[in-house]
């Protein structure tokens, strides 16, 4: 367990490094510290969009999910990435060439000042309670390996969290999520190929998984099922595609950019969930009795644990550190993006234009370091509330917010992108009405009340009522929200003066592409260069993890691991030296 602290002790250090190297690049700007200046290469950008997508949630919750349900979780994952799909197709280039620092600017731009108010209010408290979510499910992980307190644990993770927002803005947040991508794909890599391994192949697995069926356990509804496999795609390719979630690519240097960065999303989420789920699928096999080997830790919440207990019984000594790395990881790059762009919103939506119009630079970037540190304790204090739920699992709880919290606001913020002639009002009704059709699912529509009235014989089962309650908020915000925001087409006018030049304005800039500013090469090598030399160096301390004891496949598993880390340092080195020096241009 010693190795294990050492393993994560390293890596923390190493991650505090690159925010304070990654300092450079943050500038005096908000725009360079919220969006690193809009001059990001499509490979870090990409990369972060697909972090973001996952936390460490993805390796307690979801994990838990694939362990007792099997291959259902799929769905999620694989909805993510046509979710990508469809923002290389249409929607990753229009939001960069909104051309904005944050989202909010962008929905100023789109439904006037009012709903900027109204949608900086309602967006920041949703991505406290998401961000808090994930940093619980952190703790979760850490508590099962390290023994530590879960308090302690969140406290602490998220001070070094926010410590790297505050230091580095997007540039830290992006180059980070960048080397923390590389990491978990290749620890990730080496534990299923472990898993496959183990128990004989994917036919073996799917043989001898212990669900009943392919819908998993507690399934009496075929049509249920299929139902929530249909629009919970649905689902996911909004939450994905919407003027919120734009901050995913407002940092790419063109549009060109933005469209790779999709792209390179899409392709990572359509390989990423197969890898990430084979060890808890094997687990359900060979230890069955996995999901209660952490309850004196982690109680009713031990089934979260699952992918540590296949990682402590299968994987080398050693490994379980570099998991711990790859799942910090996971958790960071979903917490420092949340950190900064709730940050970015208040500044740039708030603050300046309603508190102090006259701020200058400076004074806009000192309160924005400030305020990344105020949500940095919110979203600490949320994590902390959240463990007190004992009985409440992450998987429901993560479905919970994303359905019945965020897809109300999200509703008007993806329609608004395609359907243009509706009035500002839209987007705030929309919102209420899709509050409204939340409250009903939630208290009015239960799980009981549907049974009565489809005049069912057998009771929903507990997997069945959350999955019921997902389900009938997707299809509730999609046709009522939804239709709602189409109808106040009926009741659109042209908006007259300097609204109506404003609107103009912003549909023909999402129309024109993003040219790439000149002098854009010699930023371009400094960020391959800078972020190739650390990756080198990480690579280099996972490749002497083979000097640990281990048997000779264990020593291999190191090896391997550090030679694909190795290797994307190396490529990016070589493209840094391949880009000309140029005198970097001082225009905005």
């Amino acid at each position: 367990m010693n190795i294990d602290m050492l393993v994560v002790g390293v890596y923390f250090i190493f991650m505090i490094a690159i925010g304070v190297i990654f300092k450079r690049f943050a500038g005096s700007s908000t725009s360079d510290y919220f969006r690193g200046g809009g001059k990001m290469l499509w490979w870090m950008v990409g990369s972060t969009a697909f972090m973001t997508q996952f936390s460490a949630w993805t390796f307690t919750g979801a994990a838990g999910k694939a362990f007792t349900d099997g291959f259902p979780i799929m769905v999620i994952f694989m909805a993510n990435a046509f979710g990508f799909l469809l923002s290389w197709l249409f929607f990753s280039y229009r939001f960069r060439q909104m051309r904005v620092v944050t989202p909010i600017e962008g929905v100023r731009r789109r439904f006037g000042a009012t709903n900027e108010q109204v949608f900086t209010w309602a967006t920041m408290p949703t991505s406290v309670v998401y961000t808090g979510i994930w940093l619980n499910g952190l703790a979760l992980f850490v508590s099962a390996v390290f023994k530590v307190d879960i308090e302690t644990t969140i406290v602490v993770t998220g001070l070094i969290v926010l410590f790297i927002s505050v230091l580095g803005g997007a540039w830290g947040v992006v180059a980070s999520d960048f080397v923390q991508m590389v990491v978990i794909m290749a620890v990730t890599v080496v534990c299923a190929v472990a898993a496959l391994a183990k128990i004989g192949g994917p036919a073996n697995l799917i043989e001898q998984f212990p669900a009943d069926s392919v819908m998993g356990s507690d399934m009496n509804y075929p049509l249920l099922f299929v139902s929530w496999f249909i629009f919970m795609f649905v689902k996911q390719l909004q939450n994905i595609n919407n003027m919120q979630d734009s901050y995913r690519f407002l940092t790419a240097k063109d549009s060109v950019n933005a469209r790779k960065a999709a792209l390179l999303a899409f392709v990572l989420m359509l390989v990423g969930p197969a890898i990430w789920f084979l060890p808890p699928w094997v687990t359900a096999i060979i230890y069955p009795e996995a999901a209660t080997v952490h309850a004196a830790e982690l109680g009713s919440k031990a089934a979260d644990a699952v992918y540590l207990v296949f990682v402590e019984n299968v994987m080398p000594v050693g490994m379980v550190g570099l998991l711990m790395s790859a799942v910090f990881a996971a958790t960071m790059s979903s917490m420092d993006s949340g950190l900064n762009r709730n940050s970015g919103v208040f500044v740039r939506n708030f603050y300046a234009p309603i508190m102090d119009k006259n701020a200058d630079d400076t004074k806009l970037m000192r309160v924005s370091q400030f305020m990344t540190m105020v949500f940095g304790i919110l979203i600490i204090m949320v994590a902390l509330f959240i463990n007190s739920l004992r009985g409440l699992s992450l998987f429901d709880a993560m479905m919970y917010v994303s359905t019945l919290l965020q897809m109300p606001i999200l509703v008007p913020l993806f329609f608004g992108m395609f359907i243009k002639k509706t009035p500002d009002w839209a987007a705030w009704a929309t919102l209420a009405v899709g509050m409204l059709v939340s409250y009903i699912v939630s208290f009015v529509l239960t799980a009981d009340v549907v049974a009565n009235l489809l005049n069912l014989e057998v009771p929903f089962t507990g997997r069945e009522a959350s999955d019921l309650k997902v389900l009938l908020g997707v299809i509730g915000h999609l046709v009522i929200t939804g239709g709602f925001f189409c109808l106040t087409t009926k009741f659109y006018k042209e908006p007259v003066g300097e609204r109506n030049t404003e609107l103009k304005e912003f549909w023909s800039d999402v129309a024109t592409p993003v040219i790439e500013e000149e002098g854009q090469d010699e930023m371009d090598r400094q960020q391959r260069d800078m972020l190739g030399k650390l990756i080198l160096v990480f690579g280099a301390l996972v490749t002497a993890m083979v000097l640990i004891p281990n048997p000779f496949w264990g020593r291999m598993a190191f090896i391997f691991c550090g030679a694909v880390i190795v290797t994307v340092g190396s490529l990016l080195l070589k493209s840094a030296r391949k880009t000309p020096r140029l005198e970097v241009s001082t225009s905005k």
